[in-house]
């Protein structure tokens, strides 16, 4: 009995990793492109939270720009 029980669960496992590895492959076809060319799947999409975003690092950092590297001013990085 106990071997059955190992085989179903060495199964269930098998077939679980299968069907996580299964869609790893699939990518994103040439017209399904422009669905996320719209302005509004872009990250900084909202103009008003973009600046507020840029005053409240300004705030706590004392310098502007930046935003696409990483780090901070004070170099404690």
């Amino acid at each position: 009995m106990m071997i059955f029980g190992t085989e179903l669960i060495r199964s269930l496992a098998f077939l679980v990793c299968l069907s996580l590895t299964a869609c790893a492959g699939l990518g994103v076809e040439p017209w399904q492109r422009d669905q996320f060319a719209r302005d509004d799947m872009a990250l900084d999409s909202e103009k008003l939270d973009l600046t507020l975003d840029d005053h409240i690092y300004f705030s706590k950092e004392g310098t502007s720009g930046g935003r696409a590297l990483a780090g901070g001013g004070c170099g404690c990085n």
